[in-house]
Parts: structure tokens; sequence; C-alpha cells
């Protein structure tokens, strides 16, 4: 991870059990923004100093893009010269723990990636008609829970729920024999819209503060048995994991990619003058309990149909209210090579193909005990803007 001064994301650290505070990391320094805020480095932008001393960007994000990103460019500069800052405002990432950055209200799932989409259409229903009828026309989603959304570092218990592998014989309790994860990015919504106002998609980014690595672990086996008629529901509740740090969408501008003419035409209010995705590299290493390593995948945020613009304005077009803090994730991020396919279940066919190891064992879905890690960055003429990491453990179930 090269956190450099292209990057300044912001997340939340304490030390030591005493207070969470708001933060940045530059290389492997975490920058304790509410000391330097004592010490008076942001009185000029009169930002109240209890903003920094927080348990989440909430209030900070709440300040507005004007503050927000008054301080991201101040603190390019003083960061510029790091040994005129106090050693104070310095720790060693080892030293520090990261926290939740962000306090989620309300969680939405997309499935916004075509080859995602189609991939688990030809699994799972007839091959010549991957796609359902509205895939194309708008941008499919669900509500999640946000409670169990927790931040990379925490590891889990393999989940229990209902299994009817065999649709003739009654279902079963087990715990999940079909552990996934999927491959996603995460948007954190900056700026919110009163109930009953849809935001123009022309005008949706300014309604992103910024952008987290994802990962929406995934039962595959419950999530069969459960999801007719109403979608997930326990295959996916148990537990989603997040990046500690958030990106700012303007740091990702020098990234932004055109994207292709969609087909059919989206209706008007999905219609964008501007449609561009961003290019960022995503990998997926699998590390089991041995110490065994492999990259399982390796894919780009620009792999999407519906960018997240087409998705925020979607979400409002009915007059829904989003709130700072709300998280909008993209759904698995597949890209049209097999080794882009951003989940256990694509990458092994539903399990036909198994993934073969160093170490000469196998995988169709996760065991106990193996850990999972997403990392993310984009890199262009010079320009590196780093996402950092993800990673989590399976522990067995309970």
């Amino acid at each position: 991870m090269n956190f450099s001064l292209d990057t300044i994301p912001f997340g939340i650290f304490s030390v030591k059990n005493r207070r969470k505070k708001v933060a940045t990391i530059i290389e492997n320094q975490v920058v304790d923004l509410a000391e330097l805020a004592h010490l008076g480095y942001f009185d000029a932008l009169k930002i109240p100093k209890r903003v920094f001393t927080n348990d989440y960007l909430n209030d900070f994000i709440s300040l507005g893009k004007a503050k927000t990103n008054a301080v991201r460019a101040h603190l390019k500069e003083l960061l510029k010269q790091p040994t005129q800052l106090p050693a104070s405002v310095f720790h060693e990432v080892a030293d520090v723990l990261l926290h939740l950055p962000v306090k989620i209200g309300d969680y939405t799932d997309f499935y916004s990636s075509e080859q995602h989409a189609t991939n688990v259409g030809m699994m799972f229903r007839d091959p010549d008609k991957a796609l359902l009828p509205n895939w194309k026309h708008l941008p499919v989603a669900y509500h999640g829970r946000a409670s169990s959304i927790f931040v990379s570092g925490t590891n889990f218990h393999r989940p229990k729920g209902q299994l009817c592998p065999d649709e003739s014989q009654p279902p079963f309790f087990s715990p999940t024999k079909r552990l996934d994860i999927e491959l996603e990015m995460a948007t954190v919504i900056g700026k919110t819209n009163p109930i009953g106002q849809a935001i123009d998609v022309n005008k949706a980014e300014e309604y992103i503060f910024g952008f987290q690595l994802f990962n929406d672990w995934s039962a595959r086996d419950i999530q069969k048995w459960e999801y007719v008629p109403l979608g997930p529901f326990l295959a996916k509740n148990f537990f989603s994991s997040v990046s500690p740090w958030v990106v700012p969408i303007e740091a990702l501008a020098p990234f932004q990619v055109a994207s292709e003419e969609q087909t059919p035409p989206v209706l008007p209010y999905l219609q964008e003058k501007n449609r561009h995705f961003f290019d960022v590299e995503l990998e997926v290493i699998l590390q089991t309990a041995s110490g065994t390593e492999i990259k399982l995948c390796h894919s780009n945020f620009k792999h999407l149909y519906w960018t997240v613009a087409q998705q925020i304005a979607h979400h409002t077009v009915n007059g829904c209210n989003l709130n700072v803090g709300d998280l909008l994730a993209s759904g698995t991020i597949s890209g049209k090579e097999p080794d882009s396919f951003g989940s256990l279940l694509e990458l092994t066919w539903g399990g036909k193909k198994p993934i073969l190891l160093p170490d000469g064992t196998e995988r169709r879905f996760l065991e106990d005990f193996d850990t999972i890690i997403i990392r993310g960055y984009a890199e262009k003429e010079g320009v590196r803007v780093d996402f950092g990491e993800v990673r989590n453990t399976v522990l067995p179930a309970v």
C-alpha cells in the first residue's frame, strides 16, 4: 500500500483504547487531525474542533464539500513537508486501531455488473435468457442490513441457516457449505436530499463523499433456498466488511473513463450527459490457515453497466431520502475474462471447477480459517490513489 499525497483519505483511529479521532494516512503514518486542529492548523477554515474528535466521520462529512475539500487541500500542503509538523500528530499504522469510519444509517446493495448478472443467470436460469427483462432498464438493488457491516480486521463465524440442496427432500439446518465473497465498491453518501425530492442523475455525484472497498460475504446455499420470491435475507445479513479509509471522490477525478452507450436506451431520468466510470484496479487474494496465498481475481471498478450516478438517481426517483453516511454497494464487479470474475460462485462456476492452490489443495468455496484480502488502487501518469485493503478471516460456526 502506498498512501501518497494523491490519496488523502479519511478514517477513524484510536491509540490504546483512548478516544476515537478523525485521521488521514500518508505512507504508513496515521495523521491525527484532532491534534492538528487542537494546535490551530485548521483555524483559518473555521471548523469546530469537536468535529475531529469523533467516533465517526459523519459530522465531518456533513460540513459539506467546500469545507472537507479545503481540509484535504490544506493537508496536501502540510504533508509535503511532514518534518515541519509536530511529531505528536503522527502514529505508525501498526500502533493504532482503525475503526469503522462511517456510522451507516442505511445500506443498499446494487447488482450493476452485466457480466456478473449474466454469469449468475446462466448458472441458475436459461443461458439464452440470463438477464431478466428489467435488468437493462433499471439498476436492480435490494436493501441490506447496516448493523452487520464491520471494518477490515474483524473476523466472523461461519453462518448457519436452512439448506435444501435437493428440493424433493425437506430442508435442514446447517452451517453454510458454500461461503463466498463478493468483490464490490461502496459509495458513501455525503449529502442529504429531502423526502420527496429526487436527485438529478447529472448532479448525483454532488451527493457522493467517497468510496471504500467492500466485501459482501454470501452464503450461496442458504441464498438458493430462501431468495424466492423476495431476494437475499440470511444469506447476506450475517456479515459484510469495508476498508477503513474513505477515499474522497475528488481523488478519482484523473481516473474517469468514458463508458459505452447503453442498449436499449434508458429512460430519461437515467440518461447522463457525461456518463463515466472510475478506473480502479481491484484484486482478491485468498490466504489459507497454513499461509498459502493465491490471487483469485483481478478486476476493475469500471466493469459496471450502471454508473454510481444512475444508482443514486434511481434510488431517489420515487422520493426516497438519502442521508449522510448511507452506503450504496456496487454489487459484484466482474469483467469479461474469467480471471476477473468477482466471486467464487463464478470463478468455480458453481463449484464445478475447483481452484487448485499452490499447496495442492482445492477450493470451491471458503473453508474455516481462510482469509480473504481485497485491495484496490488507481494509477496513471505518476498519480496513484490507494484504497488500502479489507481483510477478514472465516472462523468456525458456533
